[in-house]
């Protein structure tokens, strides 16, 4: 996690140093739903290759948005979620997806 001296002044600027990428908005918007594993994070996320997938995923947990959880199975068995500070995001991601469908539906 970022010490608040790495951080930005703004505080704009801070949320999107810590989600402002598009995979890391899709892969929120996916973990808002239920945990998921790697690979079925990779093929709802069309386009993402698994490298930017890995370093997407250790950076968010890293920064606190999600949990990873490894189950002690044969094979092992990992989950992502999002954490306490993940979830509160879910209203900024939901007048995100609101803004979307209101300006898919004003261009018809």
């Amino acid at each position: 996690m970022k010490t608040k001296d790495e951080l930005p002044d703004c505080p704009v600027a801070t949320t999107v140093s810590l989600i402002g990428s598009k995979w890391k908005l899709l892969i929120m918007r996916n973990l808002l739903v239920r945990p998921w594993r790697f690979n079925e994070l990779q093929k709802s996320l069309d386009g993402i290759s698994q490298k930017v997938l890995t370093d997407s995923l250790r950076s968010m947990e890293a920064d606190g948005i999600i949990t990873r959880t490894v189950y002690p199975e044969v094979p092992p068995r990992v989950e992502y979620a999002l954490s306490e500070l993940g979830e509160s995001m879910r209203p900024i991601i939901k007048s995100m997806e609101n803004w979307g469908m209101e300006y898919k539906n004003s261009m018809n």
